[in-house]
């Protein structure tokens, strides 16, 4: 894809969803980053249902620790793989009040240290949270960089770096929301909405879809 493309794409992108965000609800950066951590192999939605409640009672790393693991997992018990995501909280918790009073840092070596944070995750709180150039790359964003051919690649790595350096400066700081939205609401998975698709005409996937018979 070339570069007249990529522009295009991102300008229509911006026209359509000026100041997008992320689907998960959140106030702090601390929330943020729990949030994220918990939505691993689970949909925004089902986190925010969770994080409503807990974020009621315990919204800071000390409040958290207060809670325990036991509490802790009556909130989260709905969202998948609910038994490590605890164990990774708490020990996040912990890492954080005993190495940066209570507070998240600011980097990716340190963020990624932190139990249960990959790259991903802490791509998102520098970007969400923090407003730094960040590209965190999901399944969304995977499928959306290939199929489209705005930064095709063979491994999550490779598709970060391309984006970092293929999308144009203006757009980057919120390129990942509207390639994670798009990718959520239009290039779907299983089927894509090629019909309903503002960049079709700039797409490069082959195997484009028709609009479904009306009944």
């Amino acid at each position: 894809m070339n570069a007249a493309k990529r522009l295009e794409i991102f300008t229509r992108f911006r026209a359509a969803n000026p100041k997008p965000l992320t689907e998960l609800e959140y106030s702090t950066p601390f929330e943020l980053l729990i949030a994220v951590l918990l939505s691993a192999q689970a949909t925004d939605v089902g986190v925010n249902k969770a994080t409503r409640p807990l974020y009621a009672v315990a919204n800071t790393p000390q409040a958290i620790l207060a809670l325990g693991i036991d509490e802790l997992k009556d909130y989260i018990k709905t969202i998948g793989l609910y038994p490590t995501k605890a164990r990774n909280v708490i020990a996040t918790c912990q890492i954080l009040v005993d190495k940066y009073a209570g507070e998240v840092p600011r980097t990716r070596e340190q963020l990624v240290e932190l139990p249960g944070v990959g790259r991903k995750t802490a791509n998102v709180v520098l970007n969400t949270a923090f407003g730094e150039i960040a590209m965190a790359v999901d399944t969304h964003i995977f499928r959306v960089s290939n199929r489209t051919g705005i930064a095709p690649g063979k491994t999550v790595e490779i598709v970060e770096q391309k984006l970092l350096k293929f999308v144009p400066r203006e757009f980057l700081l919120d390129a990942h929301h509207w390639l994670i939205l798009h990718g959520r609401y239009t290039c779907k998975a299983r089927k894509p909405e090629c019909w309903n698709c503002m960049i079709v005409d700039l797409c490069e996937y082959k195997d484009k879809t028709a609009a479904p018979d009306a009944p």
